[in-house]
């Protein structure tokens, strides 16, 4: 697997998984339940292929020297490698992507997927964002 745009091969890899079982939940479930059931099967799909998953991943925010709390929840972190936000929205909106371009320099990782369930194909749900 190539690497996109400066991603290497291994974190796309992960985000392959983190997608495939998002399609897979999405199958399952279709829109208009709850972001936390969404975010508890795709841990679960993630979780059944040994895929590590650590959820709501609290991030400091350090400002002028000083640690800030509280600081930012994240919903998972995939591998160590792959920051994943659920949504379960009408539409996302310019805010949710700047959200994690924010998430992905405090966290100090490449790639995030945005991630909103609440749409008739999962395609359409799906935003990757790369800092």
């Amino acid at each position: 697997m190539e690497a996109i745009r400066g991603v290497d091969p291994e974190t796309e890899a992960v985000a392959k998984h983190v997608l495939d079982a998002a399609f897979r939940v999405h199958s399952e479930l279709g829109p208009g339940l709850l972001e936390s059931v969404y975010e508890t099967c795709l841990t679960w799909e993630l979780e059944s292929q040994g895929i590590e998953v650590l959820r709501q991943v609290a991030i400091l925010i350090r400002y002028r020297g000083r640690e800030l709390t509280p600081g930012l929840r994240l919903d998972m972190v995939v591998s160590g490698q792959v920051i994943v936000e659920t949504k379960a929205a009408n539409a996302l909106v310019p805010i949710h992507q700047a959200q994690l371009i924010s998430y992905l320099k405090l966290a100090n990782l490449r790639l995030s997927l945005l991630l909103n369930f609440n749409v008739v194909s999962m395609k359409d749900g799906i935003k990757r964002l790369v800092y």
